[in-house]
């Protein structure tokens, strides 16, 4: 038996997809400012099938995806992952109809204020847990810069697990740190504890002056230009679970 896709009332798609209040969207609709398919549809109770949201346009642009979906984005160090903590915010770099989506999107995660690199959001609940599950294959990547010269047994150190960081009594999993530099290098981690990869360094006496997340599992950020985000899709998904 073929499986019918869940409908939703062209009004309360729109409004739930933060264009606007039912109000504003019943009064866009009946002003012919909605099309499906290329015909004009004045019904504000027009039922949408969601897996054929794509067809629709308003005011001739095609709408956003409905839940579930995922974006990522190219944070820029000075922006916070919170929605409501005081200066710039992840939030004003997305379409500011975003904030009034229902379901929210919620960051996968965090990057510090002064991070850089691949943000994932997602309106998803169970998305959101598969990626951070510590059993998922969604290990993070990251590019850092020191202050001091490496010592040469980072490597060790945080590749045998047991490591305890400052201020903890719970040990890390084991990380793969690779030097790259003097005082460089590449970080993967399986688990994401507060401020870990700095905290990790303070505990050997060095300090991180530059965090860049480049990969999540097998999807990398690629050429995304920072401060922007795009859509993931359905191969993006299977990618973040490949080792």
């Amino acid at each position: 038996m073929t499986k019918t896709s869940p409908s939703m009332r062209l009004d309360r798609l729109l409004s739930n997809l933060g264009y606007g209040s039912r109000k504003e969207m019943t009064a866009a609709i009946r002003n012919g400012w909605v099309t499906i398919d290329g015909a004009d549809v004045t019904d504000p109770g027009h039922p949408v099938p969601l897996d054929r949201a794509r067809h629709v346009r308003l005011d001739g642009e095609v709408i956003d995806p409905p839940p579930p979906m995922a974006v990522m984005l190219h944070k820029p160090a000075g922006y916070t992952c919170s929605h409501n903590d005081l200066g710039a915010l992840v939030y004003d770099l997305l379409p500011d109809r975003w904030r009034i989506r229902k379901p929210p999107l919620s960051t996968v995660g965090r990057l510090d204020k002064e991070s850089t690199g691949q943000l994932l959001l997602t309106d998803d609940g169970d998305l959101l847990h598969r990626i951070t599950h510590p059993r998922s294959h969604a290990a993070k990547h990251y590019r850092v810069v020191l202050r001091d010269p490496l010592r040469g047994d980072e490597g060790d150190l945080f590749g045998a697990g047991g490591f305890l960081m400052k201020g903890d009594t719970r040990p890390l999993k084991p990380a793969s740190w690779v030097p790259e530099g003097p005082a460089s290098g590449s970080m993967v981690l399986d688990e994401g504890r507060y401020h870990q990869i700095r905290r990790m360094f303070e505990t050997l006496g060095n300090l991180v002056v530059s965090l860049h997340r480049y990969r999540t599992g097998g999807l990398d950020l690629g050429e995304l230009p920072e401060g922007t985000w795009r859509f993931l899709g359905a191969a993006d998904i299977d990618a973040l679970f490949t080792p």
